[in-house]
């Protein structure tokens, strides 16, 4: 099913943007771990919109309401069920999009697939809400993992042409990333902010890339082929809409360095096997090697923009300029970084799940 993701875990999303409530369920946890409520809504405010200047005016509390799994504090071994209701919806801002599709959204292909009986307002379920149960899943997972000594953290790398540093492969500093505005270098983020005000002041939007590490992993989570870590990773993130693109390590700069300079040479530290570099990223054939895993997702600039735009009616198959109402984000990628952290939660949570139960098989 395409809302639903996991193998060890099942991960299932529903809702629409403009609908009474999103929520998630979550399959397949085991009873007896424990749930920080504050904890979780600290994370969830992270990506929560009508917080700032940089993104959508629309608010949201984004508060969690459980409806099963949880009892005293604890999983209870039940699938977990929550929802999220969606308090502040102006559905007829959307009222023209069956007929005059947005570029650059699903609106058109929705159409095609599901013949006129698609939810339009907001995105219905291909809108970015959706991110807000993920986030819900994400959260609780990234709990559990820290239960295990697994942190995971992601800042923003780049916005349009602003940049900020890269973490450090070896060791990536994930304490130093800003809550507010997350990023390594202040200076950097203060560039960002101005870049993302002057994209909103011309009516038009920019796009960025998140940079995400996870430390603690042991090394033999993962499967070859189609089972590995890039794989099970990418595929979630994939599901976050504006995703273009994912890379794990130096990624696409692999090409331009010889095997002599991109291979990460082994060593023994500490009675441990590290490699001195990480161009790989932490993994190796498709499993962690125990050094940080790095990877980086690549935003498109927010597709709703004041500016008008060239559309087509459908009805009548001819051009039609297009200026789209509504409430949306200049730059989604500060609100993406927690989601693409809870996505990353929920591979790893899941593969972890699976070597759990490979290794009771073996004993």
């Amino acid at each position: 099913m395409s809302s639903t993701y996991g193998e060890n875990l099942k991960l299932s999303i529903f809702g629409q943007s403009h609908g009474p409530a999103i929520g998630m369920t979550l399959d397949g946890i085991p009873a007896g771990l424990p749930v920080d409520p504050d904890k979780l809504q600290e994370f969830l405010n992270r990506r929560a919109p009508g917080q700032n200047d940089w993104s959508t005016p629309r608010r949201e509390e984004d508060r969690p309401e459980f409806l099963a799994g949880l009892l005293d504090g604890y999983t209870c071994g039940a699938p977990i069920a929550a929802v999220i209701h969606n308090k502040n919806t102006r559905s007829g801002d959307y009222a023209n999009l069956k007929d005059c599709p947005r570029p650059g959204h699903a609106d058109y292909t929705a159409q095609v697939k599901y013949g006129g009986f698609q939810d339009a307002a907001g995105g219905g379920h291909f809108s970015g809400r959706l991110t807000a149960p993920l986030c819900i899943a994400g959260g609780l997972c990234k709990q559990w993992l820290e239960e295990m000594g697994i942190k995971i953290g992601a800042h923003i790398l780049a916005i349009g042409e602003c940049g900020d540093r890269y973490f450090d492969p070896m060791d990536p500093e994930l304490e130093t990333v800003g809550t507010d505005f997350p990023v390594l270098n202040p200076d950097s983020g203060a560039a960002m902010r101005d870049f993302i005000a002057q994209a909103r002041a011309a009516g038009d939007s920019v796009g960025g890339i998140i940079e995400c590490a996870v430390t603690g992993l042991p090394a033999g989570i993962g499967e070859p082929m189609f089972g590995g870590v890039e794989s099970r990773i990418a595929q979630i993130v994939y599901g976050i809409p504006a995703v273009k693109g994912v890379e794990f390590g130096i990624g696409f700069d692999t090409v331009c360095v010889p095997g002599s300079q991109s291979n990460d040479d082994f060593a023994v530290v500490d009675g441990r096997i590290v490699t001195l570099t990480n161009n790989a990223g932490g993994i190796q054939g498709g499993i962690t090697n125990g050094m940080p895993l790095i990877f980086s997702a690549a935003l498109k600039p927010t597709p709703s923009i004041s500016r008008p735009q060239q559309s087509v009616s459908l009805s009548k198959m001819e051009e039609q300029a297009l200026e789209i109402k509504g409430r949306h984000d200049p730059c989604i990628v500060p609100r993406a970084v927690p989601v693409i952290e809870a996505a990353a939660a929920i591979a790893i949570y899941d593969m972890i799940l699976g070597n759990t139960q490979t290794d009771r098989r073996k004993n």
